[in-house]
Parts: structure tokens; sequence; C-alpha cells
């Protein structure tokens, strides 16, 4: 049974970080890229982060990039996602997604994504 369980969630100031962390199992971890989504309140998931199976390429939505980082280790089946510089635009629930495949072309789309954990609630007061 595959699952995914994000924690690291939280109520937060602006300005502040966040890590979040997606422990897997079930699945071969190395067999697959794994990604980052949010989702707000009457909102559609958004895509934030993707990396590749062995952690060599990541791709990022841009208005995260430069302080959001996806991180993966292996060893732990475990995937990362620091969030620095938090903004009350970035309150969500944060979806952590595993998309089956070694491919270095990483998907920003939702539906390319095979299994997802359950999700993390993010809140950034003002």
């Amino acid at each position: 049974q595959v699952q995914l369980v994000e924690s690291g969630g939280g109520l937060v100031h602006t300005g502040d970080s966040l890590r979040l962390s997606c422990v897997t199992s079930g699945l071969t971890f190395t067999s697959y890229a794994m990604g980052w989504f949010r989702q707000a309140p009457g909102e559609e998931r958004e895509f934030l982060a993707a990396i590749t199976w062995n952690g060599g390429k990541a791709i990022y939505q841009p208005s995260v990039k430069g302080r959001f980082t996806i991180s993966r280790d292996n060893a732990k089946n475990t995937v990362y996602l620091q969030m620095n510089g938090l903004k009350p635009d970035d309150t969500a629930r944060y979806y952590c997604a595993a998309d089956r495949g070694t491919s270095p072309l990483l998907s920003d789309y939702a539906y390319e994504y095979d299994a997802w954990g359950q999700g993390t609630q993010v809140t950034v007061s003002s």
C-alpha cells in the first residue's frame, strides 16, 4: 500500500520559514519523481516544485522560485520543501505527490502524478 505522509506545517508569521517533509512507503522511491503542490480554499491545486528521482534536476513555479527549495533523501524515502520568506498568500494545504518514472522531464500537471498524501496545513499570518 502506497503511502505519502506530509508533516511540518503550522502557523507562522510573515517572513518565517518552514520545512515540510513527506515520508513515503509502499513504493520504490527511486523510481519516482516527486512534487509539491498546494491548494487554498476555493482555489485549484497549484504546482510548486518537482525533483527528479536522483535529485539531479528540479523545477519551480515562478512565484516560489528563490524562496522554496525542494530536495530529497533517497536513503530515507523522503522529500522536503524548504520554504523561506513566507507570505500570507502562501497560506494553503500543502501536498506531496509521486510521479512514476526516471525521466529528466518533470511535470507540473497534477493529473500526471500517481500518488498523493493527505496534506499538511500552512498558515501565514501578517
